[in-house]
């Protein structure tokens, strides 16, 4: 094994029916169509396709639960902001990540990744809004810092940590260049221990 998890794929769920048992923890992760989620994912865990990459947006259209042990889960959010979705197909997903993350009991935690270059935008913010209305703490991945200068992501870093809140973590990532990598797997597993 390597320094990631041992995740394998359980299942992808359109309904709130088809949410494996409500019981251990999982934390969940959110992003902005092409904010590179799938990418951070994959980087954390230390499998290089357990979440399917695409240039294409809103590739993900379901949530998807991936198994670490012991009745622990990774939750892969639908990709939101890709305005050629439906509107339809976009309330759908809204009214199912409502659901979720209203009722989910297993829920400990939710990492938004945020492309650092857009910084935190209203979504991501509504993302935010929703696990501080559940109680779950909530840390912000600026992907894709490997594309500034050291200065400039530091500066971008601090920008997004005040629109963020001070009790949000804004950790600089970048799954090409792995910074970032350990930190947000640190976080990630704080999640989900045990207590």
């Amino acid at each position: 094994m390597t320094n990631g998890f041992d995740a394998s794929f359980m299942t992808g769920a359109r309904s709130v029916t088809q949410f494996p048992p409500d019981v251990g923890r999982e934390v969940a992760i959110a992003g902005r169509s092409n904010s590179g989620k799938s990418s951070s994912i994959n980087a954390i865990t230390g499998r290089s396709r357990l979440a399917r990459t695409s240039k294409t947006p809103g590739r993900t259209r379901e949530i998807n639960f991936f198994s670490v042990g012991d009745e622990r889960r990774i939750v892969d959010l639908p990709g939101y902001g890709y305005a050629k979705v439906s509107v339809q197909m976009r309330d759908q997903w809204r009214a199912v990540l409502e659901r979720y993350f209203r009722g989910r009991r297993s829920l400990r935690g939710l990492i938004v990744t945020v492309d650092i270059r857009r910084g935190i935008g209203e979504l991501d913010a509504v993302m935010l809004g929703w696990a501080e209305s559940a109680g779950v703490p909530a840390a912000v991945l600026a992907t894709k810092a490997d594309k500034l200068s050291r200065s400039a992501a530091k500066r971008a870093q601090r920008e997004m940590s005040e629109a963020a809140g001070p009790t949000i973590p804004v950790i600089l990532f970048s799954s090409t260049s792995r910074l970032g990598v350990d930190e947000a797997r640190m976080q990630l597993r704080a999640w989900l221990a045990t207590g």
